[in-house]
């Protein structure tokens, strides 16, 4: 199963990109930490409904599912690991919470939770 959920602040402002077939992206690098530790983690949020506005250094919640994508640059192949994003929200918003409630419920109903 493949479910991430991340809380953080926006390393800075969100991108926002209009793919070829109209997709609307929302960029954007999430400071995560874990103790000492501070991760940056790149997210993809596709097409949101209603998206907050959002702004360097915001906390969020984002849940959402990891994938690795590939691409041609200069000729030579590479990769990126990000989070593709199905909902994020700011700490105590009721989208953030209706986010982990789902999240959660998939983790139930797998077994893998609970």
């Amino acid at each position: 199963m493949n479910i991430t959920i991340l809380s953080g602040a926006l390393a800075a402002e969100p991108r926002i990109t209009e793919l070829p077939g109209g997709t609307l992206v929302h960029n954007f690098e999430l400071v995560a930490r874990a103790g000492e530790t501070r991760h940056v983690v790149p997210i993809a949020w596709h097409d949101p409904v209603r998206p907050p506005k959002l702004a360097q250094g915001d906390e969020v919640i984002v849940v959402g599912v990891v994938r690795r994508r590939w691409f041609r640059a200069g000729g030579a192949s590479q990769s990126r690991t990000e989070v593709l994003a199905s909902a994020v929200g700011r700490p105590g918003s009721k989208g953030a919470e209706r986010a982990l409630a789902s999240a959660v419920g998939e983790l139930s109903e797998s077994g893998s939770f609970g």
